[in-house]
């Protein structure tokens, strides 16, 4: 039996979801929150597998009681359920420790599938949500600055404290070229200077 509490701040909504979940004898309602703090409040007192939360809610948001219950109740696994799908809110949620983002346009069979997985230590994404991140992480890729290997070399070797005469001696290639690449380093990652650059390559995972 998975026991499930379920924050929504819409009463309708919410008896809706309750109703639904009723249905499957493998999963059991152990509360009910209409708000963030009380969905916090519910699952430190009932210690359920699962609290389907919704996104957004008045005072304490969804995003946030799920990072606070990450870090008090590391145990209680959260799925989201709510009707949006922005990149801010699914990364947002994510961040925040979710292990799963649904639709509330989901199907009754897709949400209980959902909330199994979740319990079992699963990720869950609605497809549309897949879909989202894919693109968006497609996105940041296509628009890195594309650094040359010799850039690179340059890079990693400025990282590694080497001076451009330390630089030309070790790649074989003369000064001067070794301050042409960096030029186009600089010009490329948008910085005037070495420390600035090797920082943003690495944050940006080029490094």
């Amino acid at each position: 039996m998975i026991r499930v509490i379920v924050a929504d701040d819409h009463p309708i909504v919410r008896s809706g979801i309750v109703g639904l979940l009723d249905l499957d004898p493998g999963v059991e309602v152990v509360g009910q929150a209409g708000d963030g703090a009380e969905a916090v409040a519910l699952a430190a007192d009932l210690r359920p597998d699962v609290v389907l939360m919704d996104l957004r809610m008045p005072g304490v948001s969804g995003i946030e009681a799920t990072s606070r219950l990450t870090v008090e109740l590391p145990g209680v696994r959260v799925l989201m359920l709510t009707t949006y799908e922005t990149d801010d809110d699914i990364l947002g949620a994510i961040e925040a420790g979710a292990s799963g983002y649904l639709l509330k346009a989901a199907p009754h069979e897709e949400i209980v599938a959902g909330i199994r997985a979740v319990a079992e230590g699963h990720t869950v994404l609605a497809p549309s949500i897949a879909a989202t991140l894919v693109t968006r992480m497609r996105t940041e890729r296509a628009e890195r600055p594309q650094l040359t290997p010799r850039e690179l070399e340059v890079l990693r070797l400025v990282a590694a404290g080497r001076s451009n005469p330390e630089i030309a001696r070790e790649l074989f290639i003369g000064e001067a070229t070794v301050k042409t690449h960096l030029i186009h380093v600089f010009e490329k990652l948008g910085v005037s200077d070495r420390t600035r650059a090797v920082t943003l390559a690495l944050e940006l995972g080029l490094l």
